[in-house]
């Protein structure tokens, strides 16, 4: 190989001494050939065979994509580019006609971008004047670019989805030439597609793509001097043995070196897919404080220390020379023990969400700081809640949401401890009970689950200054229709005073795919705050922003999900089925708990806004386009449907919708009948208040 890249590289030599600096087209086109044979050459050799599945997030839309997803495509065509690259602003013309030539024939395309210096916001603003509508993949830690053996932009290459093979890797033609068009007089890309569906053998290349050169400085770097001991041991062991430890939630212990290196490829493959660490917070948008990410440093030493052998390097085990042991209680001892009365989970069938109760036995109220719910069976139970209740059921009752006040924690699939930020708590007033919501899921083997919930208060002499509240965003009109892998939802809740926004909690089923939060100003601005460009049922938890986000009042804090009901979700249990609201993981949720406060409000002296920001929440729901009114296009689900029967009685203006006014007669009309109470929704905080007057004994309001 490396004689006739010699051989290659002579002729252009050779080129040179016949013809000079001549720059007569001669001279120039065998220079030109001369380099492209070259080129060509050197891009066999670095192509790889197949290509191992990734997860990128893209700019336009920040939703996750996920190669391997996509193996009931036809092909996948996939290409380098960049922000300000003339070569790769010049081809969208021809991009997008190859991408419409071919899609109707299951042919995919994605463009890729490595660059380091081009930022999420660089990237979005290039696909808007350059009118690019093709998914941009942002490849910021370049893994990607670096396993296909990207060297400039405008490098296509086609994928083989039943084998993941490259079959093609060149340019899309002969026409682009650094910002200046000329007619094509060779398709490349078009002819290796075509040559690939028709299962003929796909021309190689002829020429190497003239794009703007990628620079990736990791390349460089002799991969063989990361080692286990020096750099990947501490980066495990402050990243990640907390869970991969004894005991851990980890299915393995990240307890030594051989253990680590038998999981090396598996190490691998879930950083490149983001599925590890379990933090689906886009690392693009907004700061948390609880942030569980890999800094791209290390992403990038991982994955490195992965292909180049896993070494171990010299010294002592870092992680053997330690035990490391899951704390019974993270937070340490609590000041109180709640028991979750203990329940059997069958081996199958479908189990309805149970609703007991436990005695509170403290005899003077007290603030809530932190608390830990703690599973015993992490298979079986998918989710707890819980809610204070003024008064102990009586025998054979159960201890429903109707009944509750304020929440004293909650559990869900791979949620943590919650903590209140500092000077903040939650008053729990003395006696009475704690209602549970419990959803148990069989999973083929029957067991006895034990759970317990670990409640830890401000000291006797001690009491926050300010009062923490929940509530929800919640939307329990969605419909999602059958083989529909992007449907959109979105709803809203409407801040009629000034709060301080300390977290959120996303959370759908099965078929949530994708979700975000935003917050509209009173002025009509918009800012994301929290971006999950994969949502992942298996991993739920509040994400806390790193300083409070400041909501004044008017201000609507706005959710949206995009839900995959497509034969592409491994997980959707009935691609060929209409989905709407419903308890059960195989129906469907849209649900985003929030934790804030109020600002002004202090525990000396609390307020009622609670009932003012629940007040609009059938508005927030139904209204699609978030103008302040409900039509008539906008009503679905069986709510929508009861509407449609009064639309025109309710609509007592006739101007064709409904405002919060109409509105507000109406639920009174209706009573509250179809009014489900949020809290009896799946998998996060209740959302009612938490916070309870010391004076009051109802627990909440």
């Amino acid at each position: 190989m490396m004689s006739a890249r010699i051989g290659v590289l002579g002729a252009a030599v050779s080129a040179l001494l016949v013809y000079g600096c001549s720059t007569a087209p001669g001279a120039q086109s065998a220079l030109d050939h001369a380099q492209n044979a070259a080129a060509t050459e050197t891009m066999a050799s670095t192509m790889p065979k197949t290509v191992d599945n990734f997860m990128l997030v893209d700019a336009q839309h920040m939703e996750a994509h996920d190669l391997y997803r996509m193996a009931d495509a036809k092909a996948i065509v996939l290409v380098s580019t960049g922000v300000g690259c003339p070569i790769a602003r010049g081809m969208t013309p021809a991009l997008k006609a190859l991408r419409d030539k071919f899609a109707a024939q299951g042919v995919e395309m994605m463009l890729i971008d490595s660059n380091l210096q081009d930022s999420r916001e660089a990237i979005a603003a290039e696909a808007k004047e350059f009118g690019i509508d093709i998914p941009i993949l942002m490849d910021s830690n370049q893994l990607v670019g670096e396993a296909l053996g990207v060297t400039r932009t405008a490098e296509f290459f086609v994928i083989n989805p039943k084998t993941w093979a490259v079959v093609y890797h060149g340019p899309i033609n002969d026409a682009a030439d650094y910002g200046v068009q000329k007619a094509a007089a060779h398709e490349f890309a078009a002819d290796a597609i075509s040559a690939f569906l028709a299962g003929k053998p796909v021309p190689a290349a002829t020429q190497a793509s003239k794009g703007c050169l990628v620079d990736f400085p990791e390349r460089a770097k002799a991969q063989a001097s990361i080692t286990y001991v020096k750099d990947v041991a501490p980066i495990l062991e402050a990243k990640c043995v907390a869970c991969h430890e004894k005991g851990g939630i980890g299915p393995f212990a990240m307890d030594n070196y051989q253990m680590v290196k038998g999981f090396a490829p598996m190490i691998r493959e879930v950083i490149r897919t983001d599925r590890m660490p379990p933090y689906n917070a886009d690392p693009h948008v907004g700061k948390f404080s609880d942030d569980k990410n890999l800094s791209p440093a290390e992403i990038k030493t991982l994955v490195h220390w992965v292909e180049a052998g896993a070494p171990r390097g010299e010294g002592k085990d870092p992680l053997g020379a330690k035990v490391h042991v899951a704390a019974e209680w993270p937070l340490g001892k609590p000041d109180l023990i709640l028991d979750v009365p203990a329940y059997t989970i069958p081996a199958s069938g479908v189990v309805d969400y149970q609703h007991p109760y436990a005695v509170n036995p403290e005899t003077t109220g007290k603030w809530l700081k932190a608390s830990t719910v703690k599973v015993e069976s992490r298979q079986g139970v998918h989710h707890v809640l819980t809610g204070y209740m003024k008064d102990v059921p009586k025998p054979g009752e159960k201890g429903f949401e109707n009944k509750w006040g304020v929440s004293v924690g909650g559990y869900a699939v791979g949620a943590e401890s919650e903590i209140a930020p500092k000077n903040v708590g939650t008053y729990i007033p003395p006696g009475g009970a704690i209602g549970f919501q419990t959803h148990y899921t069989p999973f083929g083997k029957e067991v006895t689950d034990h759970t317990k919930v670990a409640l830890y208060f401000y000291k006797d002499n001690e009491k926050p200054a300010m009062v923490m509240h929940n509530s929800v965003i919640v939307n329990q009109t969605i419909v999602l229709p059958p083989n529909d892998g992007h449907h959109q939802e979105v709803a809203y809740l409407e801040f009629p005073h000034e709060a301080l926004l300390y977290a959120a909690f996303p959370h759908a089923h099965y078929r949530g795919a994708s979700s975000d939060l935003w917050i509209r100003y009173p002025d009509g601005k918009e800012k994301i705050l929290l971006s999950l460009p994969r949502y992942d049922f298996s991993w739920q938890r509040d994400y806390t922003f790193a300083e409070p986000v400041k909501v004044p009042a008017g201000s609507k804090l706005i959710a949206h999900f995009i839900y995959d009901n497509s034969k592409r979700n491994p997980n959707n249990p009935d691609s060929n089925k209409q989905v709407v609201w419903g308890d059960q993981s195989w129906e469907e949720m849209f649900y985003t708990a929030l934790r804030f406060r109020w600002v002004g409000e202090t525990s000396n002296k609390m307020n009622d806004f609670d009932k003012e920001l629940d007040k609009d929440r059938m508005l927030g729901m139904l209204d699609s386009n978030i103008d302040g009114k409900i039509e008539k296009a906008e009503l679905k689900g069986q709510l929508g449907d009861q509407i449609g029967k009064y639309f025109d009685v309710l609509d007592t203006d006739h101007d064709g919708s409904l405002d919060k006014t109409e509105l507000a007669a109406m639920e009174k009309m209706m009573n509250g009948r179809h009014r489900r109470k949020p809290a009896a929704a799946d998998a996060a905080p209740a959302p009612k208040p938490a916070v309870a007057s010391p004076a009051a004994t109802s627990g909440g309001n």
